[in-house]
């Protein structure tokens, strides 16, 4: 593979991240080329020795999509990071898609119970006072307070869960990276 090939191959798996990421990525890359010619090595040689580009865009993405994610942890660095995991352990996707399904099923499963939960709260804290319920409108105003204030609390367990299981996905990958790139620098 040449030079160019190389380059234009890496930078077509780059697309997407900020022109100045790309920039750089290529320019080291660039000068990894220059210095493979200055030691007397031909461009395919320096190609084989850095590797497949489709490759080490898919890691440059994932690296950049986790850096992302803890710089600031918000939903779309959340997937940004996720889809660049899926994009590097293309086959790991297929063991561990069915099982971050279910557990992301379950997270769904419980978000939907909080939400409601915190809905049918707000609907005794505001109507039951004014249907005359067993005890009085202070105890449906609040057993609405209660229950909101319950749903709040799950809500919030529900987000720090959510946020360790994440951390759990990007902690395999990074092992998972880890233990790889010895096999991926040797070939």
């Amino acid at each position: 593979m040449t030079r160019a090939e190389f380059i234009t191959r890496l930078r077509r798996g780059l697309a997407g991240l900020p022109v100045t990421t790309i920039a750089d990525i290529v320019a080291d890359h660039e000068a990894h080329f220059a210095d493979g010619q200055a030691a007397g090595r031909t461009e395919a040689e320096v190609a084989a020795a850095l590797g497949d580009p489709d490759r080490l865009a898919r890691e440059m993405r994932a690296e950049a999509g986790l850096k992302s994610w803890e710089e600031k942890k918000t939903p779309s660095n959340a997937m940004g990071a996720i889809i660049a995991l899926i994009g590097l352990g293309a086959l790991d996707v297929m063991f561990l898609l069915p099982l971050l399904m279910g557990v992301l099923g379950a997270l769904f499963g419980f978000l939907v119970a909080v939400v409601t939960m915190f809905v049918a709260g707000g609907f005794v804290f505001a109507a039951g006072p004014l249907t005359a319920p067993p005890g009085g409108p202070i105890t449906a105003f609040l057993a609405g307070l209660g229950l909101m204030g319950l749903a709040t609390c799950f809500g919030a367990l529900l987000t720090l869960v959510t946020i360790g299981v994440f951390n759990a996905v990007v902690w395999y990958a990074r092992l998972h990276y880890r233990l790889l790139k010895p096999a991926i620098e040797q070939a």
